[in-house]
């Protein structure tokens, strides 16, 4: 029997899901596609666009299995692919899966398990790794208890070296140990660094670790596999299913459950998806998520087979345009699709009526499933009993101009052989918009900054990249040969979008605050020429030239944009390249843009660069490995962070109520000329044993007035208990806010 189940925007089309796959558990087909697609959110971002190499089943476990390379010709054309060059000139056609229904078509295939590479492709070549595996495979006498404790050696030997290792129990009979690259690596730089572990490691456990692949020397030791960082190697992939007797999975697990050794074993792929629902995604820092296929429900739409309309195999990756096309289309209803070039695709209404001609015209325009480029030039029949059946043609084509592009609303500017002026696209319901010609008025133009044309790439405007977070640790130790050392600010994390003169301001949470920076909107006019998107920090200056949080709280408008790093340029994607050469380009922009300011460079090595801003009262220093890539959303431990706390002696005149430890925090302040001022309260650094020793005291303080002798708010009034002050302790804490208020402070103790 076949069903059609729609997964997103695509069908897809399912036979035999009762066909029992795993005979010894009663496991079926349907069981299987019901897990791929519950598992997707975790499992699609350690998979995509990395070519998908099937091991499949079509009569169970119990059967015969074969890998599958290459796609076949009846493949759906929604899954997209790409081509790799194997030895002799041979060429392989992958999928790619990057979608629910893609899973969803791994499973009706039967395809159990799920192997992959560990590097993903950079548009249509293969890219650099971004990722190393070790497989821990015990050999005769030996067991996954071993393997445990090998994957803990293992473990602590890349952490020497500065990287995060990640456990996944394979489901077969060892365990795999991912270590996410926070660096660029030459060619076969992967395998190297891996059999230099592997090699070390079994110098230094000789009586349990082998590095080598001879099969003779594996009795009694656990098999320490790096060879699987080889480009043209694929490992199983994290969630998989195994085909094995029972449905097992390659799990990822805490640590915590690697140590405990003797209690570890496989899991089934029930157990996993709870874990799943429960704990979410155990290797979320390993990979970033994929972005989505735009031309995913187009394909679903069209078989390209019986259309000659343009279906390409692979998701777009062209970069940003500004062509454009109105097609006349003579389908069920005559109607005019408009379709504009953004981020490798066209946008495309379809407008029944035809573009307005007066602005006194309101023109329905229905919002449509995104086309590819390609369509830029299609005309033709599409034959009947196909999607848009009837002769279509080209009534306009040309360029045009970004003023506005959001969600809801987008203003262009047209220059075409019909079309000429400013039309604005205005959403008033799903997918129904308004297509409006907008009367005439003088446009601002961007400054003419003298900078030069620049030629584009092809990557598209990566619109919400999350920002890249610094790992605490000692910038003392760091030498100035590999790392570089800058200043830590005292501000609001952004990050600046800039596309055809057009500024967007993020916050480290994705929302848009461009609003509420008024003083970095220069950056638009300044940086016009180019799309690029920066890291950054909005930050208020005093008059000594330190930022301080406590200006900017008080006054957003003053803040000016110190940006540290770019990750976009002109059509280039800038995230896997160096920080060293980030850092250049990022020094050229700064020169066409005096409103932005770059962090100057501290002299190392770390020691000198953290007494340094101790000196000056800066709020730390922040180390960057000048090889590194940028994770975005990701904390990499090739930035370090080390800030500079003060302290300060205080005394206790209050606390909170909390219902689930002995007091929510304490209100403290600091004594003047025997006056009492409140500073701030403090709820961290207490211990259980801090926190019985100080409420036994503060219970025997209880008085009803307040013991400061400066006005507090409603808010820090709040659930308040009074007490004398004769509590004095110590805390550290970043800065003075604009109010007089310690910034993060933490308690240290209490000073007798």
């Amino acid at each position: 029997m076949v069903v059609r189940r729609k997964f997103g925007d695509i069908e897809v089309e399912l036979n035999n899901l009762d066909k029992v796959l795993y005979p010894a558990t009663g496991t079926t087909k349907g069981e299987l596609i019901a897990y791929y697609t519950a598992i997707a959110p975790a499992m699609l971002p350690h998979i995509a666009d990395r070519p998908v190499t099937r091991k499949r089943w079509p009569n169970g476990v119990d059967e015969s299995s074969f890998f599958e390379k290459n796609l076949s010709d009846h493949a759906p054309s929604w899954i997209p692919r790409r081509a790799v060059e194997h030895s002799r000139g041979k060429q392989v056609v992958y999928p790619l899966i990057d979608s629910v229904a893609g899973l969803a078509w791994i499973g009706q295939q039967a395809a159990l398990e799920v192997h992959v590479p560990q590097w993903r492709f950079d548009g249509l070549e293969p890219g650099p790794a971004t990722r190393l595996v070790f497989d821990l495979d015990p050999g005769p006498g030996t067991g996954l208890a071993e393997c445990a404790a090998v994957a803990l050696a293992v473990r602590d030997m890349v952490e020497d070296i500065g990287l995060h290792a990640f456990p996944v129990t394979s489901g077969s009979k060892g365990i795999h140990i991912y270590v996410p690259l926070d660096r660029v690596l030459s060619p076969g730089g992967a395998s190297t660094v891996a059999k230099q572990v592997a090699t070390n490691l079994e110098k230094l456990r000789p009586d349990l670790v082998t590095a080598t692949m001879a099969k003779s020397a594996r009795g009694g030791k656990v098999f320490l596999d790096w060879s699987q960082n080889n480009p043209s190697k694929t490992t199983i992939a994290p969630y998989s299913m195994r085909g094995r007797m029972h449905p097992n999975v390659a799990a990822p697990r805490a640590w915590a459950e690697i140590e405990d050794r003797k209690r570890l074993r496989h899991l089934a792929f029930d157990e996993v998806l709870a874990r799943f629902r429960d704990d979410g995604d155990l290797l979320a820092e390993l990979d970033t998520a994929p972005r989505p296929d735009a031309l995913a429900k187009y394909r679903s739409m069209r078989d390209p087979a019986r259309t000659p309309e343009p279906v390409p195999a692979a998701a777009p990756s062209a970069g940003p345009g500004n062509r454009y096309v109105v097609q006349e289309h003579h389908a069920r209803r005559l109607h005019w699709d408009v379709r504009l070039e953004r981020d490798g695709v066209l946008v495309s209404w379809a407008v029944p009526k035809g573009p307005p001609t007066s602005s006194d015209q309101n023109r329905l325009a229905v919002h449509t499933e995104d086309h590819p480029l390609e369509y830029l030039e299609f005309h033709g029949a599409i034959p009947k009993g196909q999607y848009g059946a009837g002769e279509m043609m080209i009534w306009d084509a040309g360029t045009y101009e970004t003023e506005k592009w959001r969600d809801d609303e987008v203003i262009v500017e047209f220059h075409g052989q019909r079309l000429n002026g400013r039309y604005a696209f205005i959403q008033t319901n799903g997918n129904q918009w308004l297509m409006h010609l907008m009367r005439e008025q003088v446009r601002p133009e961007p400054e003419d900054n003298g900078a030069q044309k620049v030629s584009r790439g092809s990557a598209p405007f990566p619109r919400g990249l999350e920002p890249m977070l610094a790992t605490q640790g000692e910038v003392a130790e760091l030498d100035d040969r590999d790392w570089c050392f800058e200043t830590k600010w005292d501000g609001f994390r952004l990050i600046a979008e800039i596309q055809s003169g057009t500024l967007t301001l993020r916050s480290r949470r994705g929302n848009v605050v461009t609003d509420r920076y008024p003083g970095i909107g220069a950056l638009a006019r300044e940086l016009a020429g180019h799309d690029v998107v920066l890291d950054g920090e909005a930050v208020v200056f005093d008059d000594h030239d330190v930022s301080m949080l406590g200006l900017l709280q008080a006054d957003a408008a003053r803040a000016v944009f110190v940006a540290f790093d770019v990750l976009y340029l002109d059509g280039t994607s800038l995230v896997r390249k160096r920080y060293s050469d980030r850092r250049r380009v990022l020094e050229a922009l700064a020169a066409n843009a005096p409103s932005m300011r770059v962090p100057p460079r501290l002299d190392g090595p770390g020691e000198q660069a953290l007494r340094y801003s101790q000196e000056h009262g800066l709020e730390g220093v922040v180390a960057k490995r000048k090889d590194s890539v940028y994770l975005p959303g990701k904390r990499g431990h090739s930035w370090v962070k080390q800030r500079n706390w003060r302290t300060q002696r205080v005394v206790v005149g209050g606390w909170r109520r909390s219902d689930a430890r002995e007091f929510k925090s304490l209100l403290i302040g600091i004594p003047h000329e025997g006056r009492l001022y409140y500073v701030g309260r403090v709820g961290t650094g207490f211990d259980d044993s801090d926190m019985r020793d100080l409420a036994k005291q503060l219970r025997r303080l209880e008085r009803k007035t307040s013991p400061f002798d400066n006005d507090l708010t409603k808010e820090e009034r709040e659930a308040a208990v009074w007490v004398s002050p004769k509590i004095v302790g110590t805390v550290r804490f970043m800065n003075w806010t604009e109010a007089g208020r310690l910034w993060h402070p933490a308690w240290l103790g209490t000073v007798e």
